[in-house]
């Protein structure tokens, strides 16, 4: 482990070499340019580091980024993990290494399978896989019997056909990698929206006027989306990000699709950074909802009335629920500065196309679904679902999630969230 002086930008071209460097200690050079020249390019493969939206408009210099580059080179790297390398690391030995370790050995050459009581897996032809697959799955007394599962590195395209199958077979039972990092997104969303994923495509960050970022580091996991955040940046939007955690890719990002970027010159991405106290979320956002009806009162057009009346059900009881909290008390849970919050409520007050971004900040606390309502709860107020610019955004982790799962996937041809 090293310590040191925070950064304070992330990208530009230092991310580039990072890139690249691990590209070629992987594949050859023709093959890596091939590779990247086909990443997440219409007729092309989606890339398997993180789940962030395809643009309509592609771009040539390369639609991806670091974490994406050594993504697919772990997936395409030329070495092979064939029958030799498996009778020479036994099980045991194998557990002893680290996932890195595993993962850099090759790709595998044909199926392989272990016995019970071996120490050692041993290959297998592909009729004798097949036939024992048939054989369990023929002896079950129901499809629901058995269990589908796919991890994140599956591809999207793998999934896509694995969940055809499957279906095909006649189950549902397909759990995948997002029902731990996103089954709290889900459940809140159904319940309160009544669909389950995020309600915004990509084109709706460049029409926002206020995007909040919860709970997620962008330049650590998903890092082309610094790139749309500085465009909706250009069209007049503000973003405030509230997260324990300081990045340095949301204090200024370095695009190294840009001379400037390239040069070292960064664009700042938040306007204002609200570090709260880990796991209070729930107690700003009630704070926040508070205010806006406390000062509605006077200025009524600072929520959206007319929607609430019209599209939502509930409110009065969400209402005097709020009536109930002692807003200070709600801002010391928070940690963090009056003055801060001060600024958050002013740009509430003044925008009503609001996107609300999320992560595994807030979906991994035991009361993640708790956490993920009052988000929507306060873009109800707004009346900030359902339009352009505005709505729910929960970013996952992977790809492969639109392959596989219903609740997740859209019908637009670009990536929904």
């Amino acid at each position: 482990m090293k310590t040191g002086k925070p950064a304070n930008s992330a990208a530009g071209p230092k991310a580039v070499y990072h890139a690249m460097s691990k590209a070629f200690e992987a594949m050859k050079l023709g093959k890596t340019f091939k590779i990247l020249g086909d990443l997440n390019q219409k007729g092309g493969i989606d890339c398997p580091g993180c789940a962030w939206p395809d643009p309509s408009h592609r771009s040539k210099l390369g639609e991806y980024c670091e974490n994406g580059v050594k993504a697919i080179a772990e997936e395409a790297m030329d070495a092979n993990a064939d029958a030799a390398f498996f009778a020479r690391h036994s099980i045991e030995m194998m557990r002893d290494q680290t996932d890195y370790w595993l993962g850099h050995q090759g790709r595998l050459t044909q199926p392989m399978r272990i016995k019970k009581g071996e120490a050692h897996y041993s290959p297998v032809s592909w009729n004798e896989l097949f036939d024992t697959i048939a054989s369990k799955l023929s002896g079950l007394a129901s499809p629901n019997d058995g269990i589908f599962y796919t991890s994140g590195r599956t591809s999207n395209e793998a999934a896509f056909l694995y969940q055809l199958f499957v279906r095909i077979f006649g189950t549902n039972n397909m759990p995948d990698c997002s029902n731990m990092c996103h089954e709290s997104s889900g459940v809140a969303l159904s319940h309160t929206l009544g669909i389950g994923k995020g309600s915004v495509k990509l084109e709706d960050f460049y029409q926002s006027e206020l995007i909040l970022i919860v709970g997620q580091n962008p330049g650590t996991n998903h890092p082309r989306m610094l790139s749309a955040l500085k465009k909706a940046k250009s069209h007049g939007a503000k973003i405030v990000v509230i997260n324990p955690l300081k990045e340095a890719g949301l204090i200024r990002f370095e695009d190294p699709q840009s001379v400037a970027g390239m040069l070292g010159i960064g664009s700042s991405i938040a306007d204002l950074y609200l570090q709260i106290r880990i796991n209070e979320d729930v107690a700003l956002f009630q704070a926040l909802s508070l205010k806006l009806l406390e000062l509605a009162k006077d200025r009524p057009n600072i929520i959206d009335s007319a929607f609430i009346n019209e599209k939502t059900d509930g409110f009065q009881a969400f209402k005097s629920h709020l009536e109930t909290q002692d807003f200070q008390q709600l801002i010391e849970r928070t940690g963090l500065p009056m003055d801060q919050i001060d600024q958050l409520i002013q740009l509430l007050t003044e925008r009503h196309q609001i996107i609300a971004c999320w992560a595994m900040g807030l979906t991994q606390h035991v009361n993640a679904v708790d956490n993920i309502q009052e988000i929507v709860n306060l873009l109800l107020l707004k009346g900030s679902i359902g339009k352009p610019g505005a709505g729910t955004c929960p970013v996952r982790g992977h790809s492969n999630v639109q392959g596989i799962a219903p609740w997740e996937s859209g019908s637009d041809p670009v990536k929904s969230f």
